[in-house]
């Protein structure tokens, strides 16, 4: 989805699970801000946030691709580095380069955000994903099916919507929402949740009845957590296409 700082989010789980301890950290501190904020009973922004949100029921994922969001990891914002290495940038640690500070060859995820341990980053191994907090089918059944390419290709490389996680732990995720996947780090639960809520309400993405009762669910167990704000223009660059 810039500096290097924590990263954001994602293994089925049972809405009764505790959320206790959850960490009220921004997703990567040279991308998303925290804007601070409250709601009606208290709550702190990302809980009064999910009441902004449009509840309708998932689309057909009819007609989805990868494609139809763009090229993977386009340089939408111009600065000669493709989204993932500016990714891995901004949440690795101890970050090495293949070629000038752009293609990062090696970094340590100190710690991974969605199982919790440290995460070796090598490159041409596969131990740490860039993961989409929002996944794009999610999106696409939400939404994003009736945008124009702009947006969604906008939305795939928005900085507020990715973070480098482990492998492992990430691909259980599949396309799951708040209702059907959450890390298996219970520590990192609240902050993932409030960046699921942020990047759907800048892109004006609905969510299923039992989703925002999820995202409630877990956003209650720590009322202040702050609303993630921040990353990219949601137009992409009109010299980027997508099928």
């Amino acid at each position: 989805m810039r500096g290097g700082a924590a990263a954001a989010a994602a293994v089925l789980i049972v809405l009764g699970a505790g959320v206790s301890g959850c960490k009220e950290d921004a997703i990567g501190s040279a991308g998303p801000e925290e804007t601070a904020g409250g709601g009606g009973g208290g709550g702190g922004a990302a809980l009064s946030a999910v009441d902004s949100l449009t509840v309708k029921g998932r689309a057909p994922k009819t007609g989805y691709s990868r494609e139809r969001f763009g090229t993977a990891w386009a340089d939408t914002d111009a600065n000669h580095c493709d989204t993932r290495d500016d990714i891995l940038k901004r949440d690795l640690k101890d970050v090495k380069y293949s070629d000038g500070k752009c293609k990062v060859s090696r970094g340590v995820l100190e710690p991974d955000p969605y199982g919790g341990k440290d995460v070796t980053f090598t490159r041409g191994r596969s131990l740490v994903d860039i993961d989409h907090l929002v996944a794009l089918s999610d999106a696409w059944q939400k939404g994003a099916k009736y945008w124009d390419a702009s947006k969604r290709i906008a939305l795939a490389n928005d900085p507020l919507n990715l973070a480098a996680v482990g492998a492992s732990a990430n691909r259980s995720k599949g396309d799951g929402d708040t209702a059907t996947w959450l890390p298996p780090n219970k520590e990192y639960r609240c902050t993932y949740v409030a960046g699921q809520v942020a990047v759907k309400k800048k892109y004006g993405l609905w969510v299923t009845g039992s989703e925002k009762a999820a995202m409630k669910k877990v956003l209650s167990g720590c009322p202040g957590q702050k609303l993630p704000s921040g990353g990219n223009p949601t137009d992409a660059p009109k010299r980027f296409t997508a099928n």
